[in-house]
Formats: C-alpha cells, sequence, structure tokens
C-alpha cells in the first residue's frame, strides 16, 4: 500500500515531536496527509499504529548489530561493539529515543518491558553463535546484563558526554571478567 511508509513516518515523527501520549490517529493522518479512515483502514488501531512504527525501527537496529558480527574477532569485541553501537542507533533516532527515555507513557515501561527487552536483546545475539557457539549456554545471562547495561548507558551516558572510543575503554575492562569469567 502506497499510504503505509508514509503513515509510519508520521508516526514516527510524532512520537519523535509529542511523546507516546501525542499519537492519536488525527495527528498521524494529519502529518500523513491522509485520512483517519485511511490509517484505520491499514493499522485498524492506535496500538497497532505504533508497534508496526517502533517495530520497523528495532529492525534497523538489528540489521546495524548483524553487520558486526563478522567484524568482530573474539565474544567481548562483539558485545562492546553491539552496546556502542546500539546506543549511537538509538539515541540517534527520534522515536527511539523517545521510547527509551520518554518515562511512563513509553510503552516500554509497561508490566513485562524487561521480559520484552532480554528477549529482542537475545534475538540480536542468536546470530552471533555461529560465530561464537561458546555464547549458546550464557546467552539468557548475557542478554540480561545486556539489558541493565544498554538501559544505563541510554539513561545516564550520551555521545556528547562519552565518546565511542571511552566507551569502549569503560566496557572492555568491565564486561572482560565477566565474559572470561562465563566462557573460561
Amino acid at each position: 500500500m502506497r499510504s503505509r511508509e508514509p503513515i509510519l513516518e508520521a508516526t514516527r515523527e510524532v512520537i519523535g515531536d509529542a511523546g507516546f501520549d501525542g499519537v492519536t490517529i488525527a495527528a498521524v493522518a494529519k502529518r500523513a496527509g491522509v485520512s483517519r479512515q485511511t490509517v484505520y483502514s491499514i493499522f485498524g488501531t492506535r496500538e497497532e499504529l505504533v508497534s508496526q512504527a517502533v517495530t520497523e525501527r528495532l529492525t534497523s537496529l538489528f540489521g546495524a548489530v548483524s553487520e558486526l558480527q563478522s567484524s568482530s574477532t573474539t565474544p567481548l569485541e562483539l558485545l562492546v561493539e553491539i552496546l556502542v553501537v546500539s546506543r549511537g542507533h538509538i539515541l540517534g533516532d527520534p522515536l527511539l529515543r523517545t521510547l527509551t527515555l520518554a518515562g511512563g507513557s513509553s510503552p516500554i515501561f509497561d508490566p513485562g518491558a524487561a521480559e520484552r527487552a532480554r528477549d529482542y536483546v537475545r534475538s540480536l545475539l542468536v546470530p552471533a553463535t555461529e560465530q561464537f557457539p561458546e555464547l549458546t549456554p550464557h546467552l539468557d545471562f548475557i542478554s540480561d546484563v545486556g539489558v541493565h547495561m544498554g538501559w544505563s548507558m541510554l539513561c545516564l551516558d550520551s555521545p556528547e558526554s562519552r565518546s565511542d572510543a571511552e566507551l569502549r575503554a569503560f566496557l572492555v575492562p568491565w564486561l572482560g571478567p565477566l565474559v572470561a569469567s562465563l566462557l573460561g
């Protein structure tokens, strides 16, 4: 459908400008230049519209992380790069930044959000087990660490306050002993 992508982009823009509470079918339709009926006929509900807009952006993060696997030579290097690249990707995208940092109005803070985040991080790591099969028995634990470390970085850190090189310099000695204890 020709209207689908402009509607999703309009949804992302509304979320970036007004947060999740500002997303209404009317606001999205106006921004996309379509009727409210068109939005309803394609997405059905506000919740489905927001869900699809967010899912597509998270899929783009998955693609960015997948590219790291071929360039990483150790599990530690891969985990550090996933965190560094994810920070830049999330904080650089208005929708993902709002999703992560919006507080109570964001669906990321709904009950079960941490479990969904762990599942998502696990899905990012599963392809890496082909290159690093030793990660396989530890995926759930590493995913849990990734969620907690990632949220901390996103909420307490930024590329303006700590460069990617400085972030790597922090992460390697912090995660190195953890990875060594799991895989050693």
